[in-house]
Order: C-alpha cells, then structure tokens, then sequence
C-alpha cells in the first residue's frame, strides 16, 4: 500500500519535471511563478493575499498540465492534422489563457496596492 502512494507520487513528479522538460509554456509560468512569490515575499503579502496567490499559480499549473496531457493524447489518437483535433487542442490552450489572465488580474491587483 505505501509502495503504491510513494510510485504514484514518484509518476506525478515525472509529470512535472516532463511538463517544465517539454512545454516551453510551462517554463514561461515556472518564471512567473518565481517571480511572484520573491515579489510577495518582498512585498510583505497578507496570509490570505498569498492564498490567493497560490490558488491561481495551482490554477494556471494545473490547466497547463491538462492542456498538455490533451495535445499529448490528440497526437497519439490522431497525429494527422484534423480540424476537430485543432478544437479540442485550441480550446484547452484558451482554459490555460483564461486561468493565466486571471492570475496575472489578481496578481497585479495584490501586488499593485502594497
């Protein structure tokens, strides 16, 4: 049972360092991500001004990861350019434009008003 819980911590951390590795996207928001905290460390953030903040970056995190776990899967099923691959492909990129232009509105409007 344990065994089990550390292998599949050990598959997430492999999804990690794959998804920083392989998406150029992923390593523009490791650099925002940086940049933000050491900006809300410098800034004397709030407790409840860096929940904020976290649950943004794990927002935008987390729909890059699926957003590349979908291209991932379009190109196995369907590695042919096929019009209804580029909308499934084009509407996961717009969750992550959507969840990183929220972030960056919370953000500014945290950061701006310290």
């Amino acid at each position: 049972m344990i065994r089990a819980r550390i292998h599949s911590f050990l598959c997430a951390f492999a999804g990690v360092r794959t998804l920083v590795a392989e998406q150029a996207n992923a390593r523009i928001h490791l650099v925002a991500t940086i940049v933000v905290v050491v900006a809300g460390f410098w800034m004397g953030l709030t407790s409840m001004e860096w929940v904020a903040v976290v649950i943004c970056m794990a927002l935008v995190w987390c729909a890059e990861a699926m957003n590349t776990a979908i291209e991932y899967l379009c190109d196995l099923v369907q590695p042919e350019e096929h019009p209804l691959v580029r909308r499934a492909k084009d509407v996961a990129a717009a969750g992550v434009l959507v969840c990183a232009i929220a972030a960056a509105v919370v953000a500014a409007l945290i950061l701006l008003n310290q």
